[in-house]
């Protein structure tokens, strides 16, 4: 969850509301209104409204102004700000360049004939993955995204803890099972747990999901291919259901702030999350005593051949006047060199280009960019990976009534099916 340029935490559940707005769905709070320009600009359209990514891309475009005759001009605005008004900004006059995210999101407003292929880039580009392309092309098998940085999304633990505890690291589910009924035990509560904003714990379905049935269904799933009343499905919450007995309590009235202060606190073993948010919330001098794992092998045939890696980058927009010089500055973040500039100021993320530089890296960064470097297919996050307004209007309910009442799964997967049959249909 991003903060805002006023510092307060934006809540998850707000950004996806707002991103239904490009099924039409919500009355936007502000417009976002492109920057004018000398045709010597590029414009840039900017979500990192918070000090530290605003600063370090800030870094980025100014070495690109040395290095080429453009001037680039960024149009800063609220993170929450700028995904409540895209589809507006898009269908307005964007500016040339903008941030968004890869996937599905990114291919709904390709679909709409809102972003310019770049698959002529894509061809001189180098150090990119055949899974970082697969997450930058549309349905129509063209590029469209630049990608830039990614975070894993892992099983995160205290290495004093499982030292002191004698706690080994699972690599199956009946291990992790295991692990989190002795934690249970030894008085701890085995998996922090806060779905408060109604997104954390997508990421637990996500990996349960692709864990238990295979990245290609997951992703079928998501783009609403397969029923949610199929026994695999089923399955999958049936996994859970045995795991939430090993969860905090009360899920649904915490943060996941919360839930990252108890796994600092050595009140609980471990905590699903993404790489950013367990550090927020640990000091300085705890923060080496962080670690994670990959989330446990459920089917062999599956094992943890996929890694949740939402990716960040940037398109270009199809109404720009400066395609050349768009991509342009697309060419260019494209580079290592454009990565670890940004990466000296941001230690939150890892870069997409795998001959980017690792030497400013921390110790779980690295090993962030092993585990993603690895993976044999990358998801994006459940909000990522649908359509926003099926996220946000049906599972973030479902998810919450699934902790509430883990034992109704029937009825819980009959109601998801029949919603998303609705808004799927609404194309």
């Amino acid at each position: 969850m991003a903060p805002s340029s006023s510092g307060h935490p934006i809540s998850r559940r707000a950004l996806l509301r707002g991103t239904a707005a490009g099924a039409g769905a919500v009355a936007l709070p502000m417009l976002l209104t492109a920057c004018g320009g000398p045709g010597n600009e590029v414009k840039i359209g900017s979500n990192a409204s918070d000090a530290v990514p605003r600063k370090a891309f800030a870094e980025v475009f100014d070495a690109y102004e040395k290095k080429s005759d453009k001037k680039v001009k960024v149009n800063t605005v609220n993170h929450e700000a700028f995904q409540e008004g895209i589809n507006r900004y898009l269908k307005g006059t964007p500016d040339d360049v903008f941030m968004w995210f890869a996937g599905y999101r990114m291919q709904f407003f390709a679909e709409q004939g809102q972003l310019a292929e770049i698959s002529d880039l894509w061809k001189g580009f180098d150090g990119f993955s055949d899974a970082l392309k697969a997450q930058s092309t549309g349905k129509d098998g063209k590029q469209y995204l630049v990608p830039y940085y990614y975070y894993p999304w892992a099983v995160f633990y205290r290495k004093s803890v499982f030292a002191q505890r004698g706690y080994e690291i699972p690599k199956t589910f009946d291990e992790f099972r295991a692990l989190a009924k002795r934690m249970d035990k030894d008085g701890l509560d085995a998996i922090a747990f806060g779905d408060k904003d109604g997104w954390p714990a997508m990421g637990t379905f996500d990996y349960l999901n692709m864990r238990a049935n295979g990245y290609d269904f997951h992703v079928s799933l998501m783009g609403g291919k397969e029923s949610w009343t199929d026994p695999k499905v089923r399955h999958v919450f049936d996994l859970w259901r045995g795991l939430m007995p090993y969860h905090q309590k009360g899920a649904n009235g915490r943060t996941w702030q919360e839930a990252a202060q108890s796994l600092a606190q050595k009140k609980s073993g471990m905590a699903v999350f993404g790489l950013p948010h367990p550090g927020q919330q640990f000091s300085a001098a705890d923060r080496e005593d962080l670690d994670f794992f990959p989330f446990p092998e459920i089917d062999s045939a599956y094992g943890q051949d996929a890694v949740e890696a939402p990716i960040d980058g940037f398109l270009l927009a199809k109404k720009s006047k400066r395609q050349k010089e768009g991509k342009e500055l697309m060419k260019y973040l494209a580079t290592p060199a454009a990565e670890e500039i940004y990466l000296k100021r941001d230690p939150n993320n890892i870069a997409v280009n795998d001959k980017a530089s690792t030497s400013s890296y921390n110790a779980l960064q690295k090993k962030a960019a092993d585990l993603v470097s690895n993976a044999k297919q990358i998801s994006q996050f459940m909000d990522r990976d649908t359509r926003p307004d099926f996220a946000s209007q049906v599972m973030i309910r479902a998810i919450q009534q699934f902790i509430n009442k883990p034992n109704d799964i029937d009825s819980l997967t009959k109601d998801i099916e029949s919603q998303k049959k609705t808004i799927f249909a609404s194309d």
